[in-house]
């Protein structure tokens, strides 16, 4: 995989030499590498301060890189295995954005799984595409959504033929992937592209035991986030770009219309030197992970009470692939919730989960962990289990609440006259906003969805469990903003969307 060039960092040396040369900075940012911020920089260090620079020749600019962001990217794209990388300073939320708003137009047409990112419904109201909702499979023990299935994806585009793009998910969040190579060729035949967030996929590149990546399975747009598994700074992602059937062009104009002209050279750099470490050490790193997920696997299957999420679950269709570094804990037989759990293991234990849902809590495993650590995380859930007794109790039914009817757009719903109502009052009406639980950010209602019972019921019993639950401009989501009347609503250019079983 890596060329002799990726011992190279160029954006990361062209800092350097900018620190190195004693540059005397009329220029923001205002703190002036550090002097400026004295507190701050004393906790952070001065080498970070110092190359919090801003866009000039020799740094090159994001925008319309020429010089070190842009070879920076080209190595990134190699590694990645795709045509083109776009360093990314505003997480894969603005790479899911651009992906949806270069392929579709508005009124077009994307069909995407329902258990997509809260980013992915933003990305339908800023392009007015008209979403075709694939409902995922559902695991009931563990109560969470799953991959797609082939054969769904095969309806989806026969039922709508002039879908622009199909969106997969590599993996879910809770590492779950779907059959994506069968997908891209399916979605390629029937001329859509293929665009894949792979939020949590960083890593399936670097080892053959994981799942296939998007660029392996020659998507055509892939957003991964190289923060979350693979080293860089936090926010800091990427956006790959295989040609074809998209205009890398038209990805890199609509990228420019939401991106930042400020970008954070601290992040730039990390995704650089990232970037080296996975080229050099990719498949070792992916590999030590992976030794220590399947430790943690074997001893925590021997723990009475507690089940994990493995690759019993695969079945060839819409869960066709299994992450083994990420750990899902469902503890539902002791009679804790996954917010429970994950409480008594950062209040007794000191130990802070990645997720935690009604019924699961998730603990991820990286590279960045050595045995001392994945040892403290066994000993405390195996600590947790032994002082309760084994009481198989389900405090909440794990049947997740059937998708909601669709009236509108998210875009017609969004831009939409509205009124507040309560949310206990709020069955009958179209939702003018998002409702979720973050992490993982999937929303439960959506922009132009009308709100049912179930619905109100489920988010109830996540407001009892505090989970976090956002999207709705008043923060205790008490109230949520519906649509006033649709009955002026609807354009003749935009129809109404629809699910598929």
């Amino acid at each position: 995989m890596a060329t002799a060039a990726q011992e190279e960092t160029p954006l990361f040396t062209a800092l350097k030499n900018y620190v190195e040369a004693g540059v005397l900075p009329f220029h923001v940012p205002g703190h002036k590498q550090g002097r400026g911020l004295p507190e701050f920089t004393r906790f952070v260090g001065r080498n970070v301060m110092a190359i919090d620079l801003t866009c000039m020749d020799d740094l090159d600019n994001i925008c319309n890189p020429q010089g070190a962001i842009r070879h920076a990217e080209e190595l990134a794209a190699e590694v990645w295995g795709a045509d083109h990388a776009h360093f990314l300073v505003n997480g894969t939320t603005s790479g899911i954005q651009t992906m949806i708003m270069s392929v579709c137009a508005p009124g077009d047409e994307i069909i995407l799984p329902r258990n997509a990112h809260k980013s992915a419904i933003s990305g339908i109201i800023l392009s007015g595409a008209r979403p075709i909702y694939i409902e995922p499979e559902i695991d009931d023990y563990f109560g969470i959504a799953m991959g797609i299935s082939t054969e769904k994806v095969v309806r989806a585009l026969k039922q709508h033929p002039e879908a622009k793009a199909v969106f997969v998910i590599n993996p879910t969040y809770y590492g779950v992937a779907s059959p994506l190579e069968e997908i891209v060729r399916v979605a390629h035949a029937h001329g859509a592209a293929v665009i894949v967030d792979e939020a949590h996929g960083a890593h399936f590149n670097f080892h053959p035991e994981l799942p296939v990546s998007g660029a392996q399975a020659k998507a055509d747009l892939i957003a991964t986030s190289v923060h979350k598994l693979a080293g860089s700074m936090t926010q800091s992602s990427l956006l790959l770009v295989n040609e074809g059937l998209v205009d890398p062009k038209r990805v890199k104009a609509v990228l420019n219309l939401t991106q930042t002209t400020s970008p954070s050279y601290v992040l730039l750099a990390s995704l650089d030197m990232a970037r080296k470490q996975m080229a050099l050490k990719g498949t070792e790193l992916v590999a030590k992970a992976l030794r220590l997920a399947r430790w943690v696997r074997a001893e925590l299957a021997q723990v009475p009470g507690l089940t994990l999420l493995d690759e019993t679950v695969l079945n060839g269709a819409g869960c066709y692939a299994f992450d083994p570094t990420k750990i899902v804990v469902n503890a539902r037989e002791l009679g804790l919730s996954g917010y429970e759990l994950e409480k008594l293991m950062r209040e007794h234990f000191g130990i802070q989960a990645e997720l935690s849902d009604l019924y699961n809590v998730l603990f991820l495993i990286t590279f960045g962990d050595n045995w001392y650590l994945v040892r403290r995380l066994v000993e405390a859930l195996k600590a947790i289990a032994a002082e309760r007794e084994r009481l198989n109790v389900v405090k909440y039914p794990t049947k997740l609440p059937e998708l909601p009817e669709q009236v509108l757009s998210p875009e017609e719903a969004f831009y939409s006259e509205t009124r507040v109502v309560p949310l206990e009052e709020a069955e009958g009406e179209i939702s003018a906003e998002m409702i979720m639980a973050y992490p993982p950010g999937i929303p439960l209602i959506c922009p132009g969805e009308r709100l049912n019972r179930e619905i109100i019921d489920y988010i109830n019993i996540l407001k009892r469990e505090q989970l976090n639950l956002q999207g709705t401009e008043d923060p205790t989501v008490s109230q949520i903003k519906v649509v006033k009347s649709c009955l002026t609503l609807a354009r003749p250019r935009v129809n109404l969307a629809q699910h598929v079983g």
